[in-house]
């Protein structure tokens, strides 16, 4: 289906729209670093979650999302797990308050909170700041990887999808470019309000298109149904054989065992604190750390249900009206194609603009997002700290611009050698984490990690990842019957073990931190775990010094709020598949989770 003229209306006008907002921000952004990069650390708790969530509802995770609900159904709701979904209780919990009451712009720069200002912290900071950077190329090779394959079916011209994808990468790189953080907020407020429209059209017209019944007749028994045996138990021989063969190749079929090893990976890179990307950002722009805590539970609330809304009714419309194509396809199916061709024919003129303007939008906010994390690396911990300390407010800003670009350059440069988007995916979060987990776990919770054993902790991690993700028969022996999309998540212990070697000789190899670092980061921050020495040394020589450090109660929010945050993504897909009964259980388990953090943990936030 070809775009008609209301729906190309309303695609231009939105992009105009954006650009413009970008540009009238220039003068606002180019103040300094810190109203470029963080926005003054003016703005409310809840415009900076909307952003956030914006930031993370993405047209890449949307195309696989849709993929993974088709074929595996509710138990496709544990599947984001793989990030993990769940950092951001974490970070609501505990982790944003602590971040932010380092008070510094970068990731990087808070290196110097927790390891001083000796050469271990230098090389931290160098390391954390090439992770930065990596994971950075990453995320655009990842938004690379999907958006030119979604645009391709709608656009007129007969490009290829790679030229596409370069040629929104550098329309959006224009007005991140030119309006930094001020820009990616405001047009992500704008974003997220046509994608939340989006979402419930795209809902509402799949539920007007089609039965409960309809959706029961094409999918296999057990789809849905939220919960799992030792297998996974959906056969969809008689439906569509070829999703058999893509379940084993997935290497999901032993469930439990790919759960398992999900939440022993999602649990220990959540206690690692956020990434240094777009989400860090966002918490070290609030006001507050109350405002931190509160801004990633605003991201929960905004997030979960309007993005499955959309997911749920492509997949709907999917299983019914494009599973003939599907089988059509033998065991070449192209799961990456069921957003963008579902789309294409069953949307109606003008809902289909809006939509393509919400996805785009999508793309667009995940995008910014990325792309104005890099130059806040580059250029204020590289450049302003070791190559030109005196430089001019616009000289800054200037290599901001260049930073972003050549970013955006490389992004698209490796974009075009990744194979697929579930690869990337896979990599992201499971190899190139395994690097980071280990030594940003140990500089929250163990007083005597110091810079060196944190620069070999990241510096071994990295590496592994790299080179696992080239020459993966190195670890091959250990796994030798797993899926070859599973190679990066097994590889998670592998590249973990390594890093925490590293970490643990380069930290016991060298001199533990000066006391007054370690009491300094500790008054300020305030963590539990094991700091035991430090805070003796603190009440000593601060006897009237309280901690609000509580590990019992933040674990138990944890639980809950994992709960409230499962709930409020299967909700929507019980009300676009309209089970009534599991309707009502989800909205009574959002209500009590609810009642209960408000109870345990809102009450108890503190700055």
């Amino acid at each position: 289906m070809k775009l008609g003229l209301i729906d190309i209306s309303i695609i231009v006008g939105y992009l105009i729209l954006t650009v413009i907002i970008g540009f009238i921000l220039t003068k606002r952004a180019a103040k300094g670093l810190n109203s470029y990069f963080l926005a003054d650390k003016g703005l409310p708790f809840w415009i900076l979650g909307v952003s956030d969530a914006g930031g993370m509802f993405d047209v890449t995770g949307t195309m696989w999302l849709v993929y993974v609900v088709f074929v595996y159904g509710l138990k496709s709701a544990w599947l984001p797990w793989l990030w993990p979904v769940f950092n951001q209780i974490f970070l609501m919990v505990y982790m944003s308050k602590w971040m932010r009451r380092s008070n510094v712009m970068t990731g990087a720069e808070w290196i110097n909170t927790r390891f001083g200002h000796g050469r271990g912290a230098v090389l931290a900071h160098l390391s954390v700041v090439a992770f930065a950077l990596v994971s950075v190329i990453g995320f655009l090779a990842y938004g690379f990887a999907g958006i030119g394959k979604f645009l391709a079916p709608f656009l007129p011209w007969g490009f290829s999808p790679n030229t596409y994808a370069m040629t929104l990468m550098l329309v959006t790189a224009v007005y991140v470019v030119a309006g930094g953080m001020y820009s990616v907020v405001l047009t992500e407020l704008l974003q997220f309000t046509v994608l939340t429209v989006s979402s419930f059209a795209v809902a509402i017209v799949a539920m007007m298109k089609i039965s409960p019944e309809a959706i029961t007749a094409a999918v296999p028994a057990g789809w849905k149904n939220l919960f799992f045996g030792w297998h996974l138990n959906l056969d969809w021989s008689g439906l569509i054989q070829s999703v058999n063969v893509k379940i084993a190749e997935d290497g999901y079929s032993l469930f439990t065992i790919f759960f398992m090893m999900m939440l022993f990976k999602g649990v220990l890179v959540s206690l690692a604190g956020p990434a240094p990307n777009y989400d860090m950002q966002r918490i070290l722009a609030t006001k507050s750390p109350r405002d931190a805590s509160k801004m990633n539970w605003f991201v929960c609330c905004c997030l979960f249900f309007p993005r499955y809304l959309m997911i749920s009714g492509f997949t709907v419309m999917a299983l019914v009206f494009f599973s003939p194509q599907i089988k059509a396809m033998g065991t070449q199916i192209d799961f990456e194609q069921i957003l963008p061709d579902t789309l294409s024919n069953y949307m109606p003129a003008g809902v289909l603009g809006l939509v393509l303007a919400g996805l785009l939008a999508a793309y667009m906010s995940n995008f910014a997002a990325t792309v104005n994390a890099a130059p806040a690396y580059v250029v204020n911990d590289i450049y302003k700290r070791y190559v030109n300390p005196n430089a001019s407010r616009r000289t800054l800003i200037v290599m901001s611009y260049f930073v972003s670009f050549a970013f955006v350059a490389i992004g698209i440069l490796f974009g075009l050698h990744a194979r697929d988007i579930n690869q990337v995916t896979q990599w992201i979060v499971s190899a190139l984490w395994g690097g980071y987990t280990a030594a940003n776990i140990l500089k929250w919770y163990w007083w005597r990690f110091n810079g060196y054993g944190y620069f070999w902790g990241m510096i071994t991690g990295i590496a592994a990842a790299l080179i696992l993700s080239k020459f993966p028969f190195l670890y091959l022996w250990l796994y030798p019957d797993i899926a070859a999309n599973l190679y990066p998540l097994y590889s998670f212990p592998v590249i973990l073990t390594l890093s925490t070697i590293g970490c643990v000789l380069g930290t016991l190899l060298s001199r533990p931190e000066e006391d007054e670092t370690l009491m300094k980061f500790y008054r300020q921050v305030r963590p539990w775990g094991f700091w035991k020495p430090v805070h003796d040394k603190v009440v000593q020589a601060d006897p009237g010094f309280v901690s609000d450090a509580n590990f019992k109660r933040d674990m138990f929010n944890i639980f809950i709020g994992i709960i409230w945050q499962t709930s409020l993504v299967v909700l929507p897909l019980y009300i676009v598949i309209r089970e009534k009964a599991a309707i009502l259980q989800a909205i009574i388990v959002i209500v009590i989770t609810s009642l209960i953090l408000r109870k345990t943990w809102w009450s108890k936030i503190t700055d």
